[in-house]
């Protein structure tokens, strides 16, 4: 797996590592600029300004906290997909696919805040007492502007491939190269490097019908404020 290791670049240019790599959380200032150079990598002609099934959720208290591992990837020319795991090596809690290109959610981070809201309708009987893991679309927000629909789906040899290769990152941003993606998306022209962020976040189980999940930071950084709500409406 080839890793780009961003987080020791000071203005030149990226330094390719062929060994598997992570990113010391305890490090601000490795953090910042490794989500900056995802960023820039997603987008470069914008600056950046400061198992084969899912598992059912978890059981958790209303009003509890706890943290799980977040990782955004796609393809440069192709669709975020957003997975939730307990931790690296455990099988996913929920994976869902966005509406919109990698590289629209790029220009979404360039401003330092990322609030994405997605929502359902509970007053449809099936999704009125379903765990909100298992609702089967969402409708999207991202920073208040509705951006289509984000469908949970099951995982594919593809993603396994994908997280299996990347169970040694903790937190950090990168690219995988080809190898990594599925070739007939790579015919498909969604581009042949499959970009990738991984972070810690905090999930805050409001009710059954609300969790957020929010991008937990170095301590004392100001960085990217990222945020997930879920909500049944």
């Amino acid at each position: 797996m080839r890793m780009i290791d961003l987080g020791s670049q000071r203005g030149h240019a990226l330094h390719i590592m062929d060994t598997a790599t992570s990113v010391d959380c305890g490090k601000e200032v490795r953090f910042r600029r490794s989500f900056r150079s995802l960023v820039e990598c997603m987008v470069p002609c914008c600056g950046f300004q400061p198992s084969d099934s899912l598992s059912s959720d978890t059981e958790s208290t209303l009003g509890s906290s706890s943290t799980v591992t977040g990782t955004f990837f796609g393809y440069r020319k192709g669709r975020v997909s957003f997975c939730l795991q307990d931790d690296t090596r455990s099988s996913p809690l929920l994976l869902l696919e966005f509406a919109v290109p990698t590289a629209y959610l790029a220009r979404e981070m360039q401003h330092g805040v990322l609030r994405i809201a997605l929502e359902c309708d509970r007053q449809k009987e099936i999704l009125s007492s379903c765990s909100l893991f298992n609702v089967p679309v969402w409708s999207m927000y991202c920073n208040g502007r509705k951006v289509g629909f984000a469908i949970r789906r099951q995982m594919t040899a593809s993603d396994a491939a994908v997280l299996k290769q990347m169970q040694t990152v903790s937190v950090g941003a990168g690219v995988l190269p080809a190898a990594a993606a599925n070739k007939s998306e790579v015919e498909a022209g969604d581009g042949g490097e499959l970009l990738y962020l991984r972070a810690g976040f905090e999930r805050v189980i409001g009710s059954h019908d609300s969790e957020s999940f929010h991008m937990i930071n170095p301590v004392g950084s100001s960085g990217q404020e990222l945020s997930i709500f879920l909500l049944r409406t």
